[in-house]
């Protein structure tokens, strides 16, 4: 993989509260990362427009809002943020095969609306902050990697781009299922960092090497003393591990 490749699988995590701290995060980071992410707590904080602000920034927008709702619901918000110009975004699979294919279609047509490129839907198989035991509370009597692979298939038949898991399924999943069908994966820490609340982590080379066509990361960059030298660090250790 070269340096500009890896450069585009990035994606750094807006996890800020306000529209200035974000468009201070995407003029640093220009040139170093290929993608922002706008989660809920920004999107709340500053409303659809800080999408097509980011955008200006030349930087891809990939809006993390985890749809999750009946079919009907969720292929209108899909529409919309397709329509917004959102290059990638996120529903939950566990709302059933009939709101993924609602999804996939309500992005395409928004995107189409305003002539913009077609999004890329990813569904979110099991959230990285979730072990086994909290499965079990739910009810799921899978492990996660067992849940992450049922619901990637499910992806996969409901004509998703693709989906999002922790490190761990990673290797799993693309055995399954080979590109272009996408995998996403946040819970990415440099060796030795902290976890924070994340309970199934890797490193950016061990994702990539198990499969991964897009990372996110947020607090190791965000907390760095030079966080264009620790985007640039990433991108260097994604580019290596992908060199085979």
């Amino acid at each position: 993989m070269d340096l500009q490749k890896a450069r585009d699988s990035l994606i750094f995590a807006l996890d800020v509260h306000t529209r200035e701290e974000a468009l201070e995060w995407a003029r640093k980071l220009a040139g170093s990362v290929g993608w922002l992410k706008v989660g809920s707590r920004l999107f709340c904080s500053c409303g659809p427009t800080i999408v097509d602000e980011l955008r200006q920034s030349g930087i891809r927008v990939f809006l993390d809002l985890k749809f999750h709702d009946i079919p009907a619901q969720v292929r209108g918000s899909c529409y919309v943020a397709g329509k917004m110009g959102a290059s990638m975004m996120t529903i939950h699979c566990s709302g059933g095969p009939a709101m993924m294919a609602a999804a996939a279609e309500g992005a395409a047509e928004g995107a189409a609306a305003a002539g913009e490129d077609p999004a890329l839907v990813m569904g979110v198989t099991v959230l990285t902050s979730i072990d086994a035991a909290t499965l079990a509370q739910l009810g799921v009597n899978h492990e996660p990697k067992q849940q992450a692979d049922l619901l990637a298939d499910l992806a996969r038949e409901s004509g998703l781009g693709g989906i999002v898991c922790s490190p761990h399924e990673l290797a799993s999943i693309r055995q399954r299922h080979a590109s272009p069908f996408r995998l996403l994966s946040p819970g990415i820490r440099p060796k030795g960092a902290s976890t924070d609340d994340q309970a199934r982590v890797a490193t950016a080379a061990m994702a990539i090497e198990s499969g991964a066509d897009f990372l996110v990361v947020g607090r190791p960059i965000r907390r760095a003393e030079d966080p264009v030298a620790a985007a640039g660090a990433l991108v260097q250790e994604m580019a290596s591990a992908g060199a085979g």
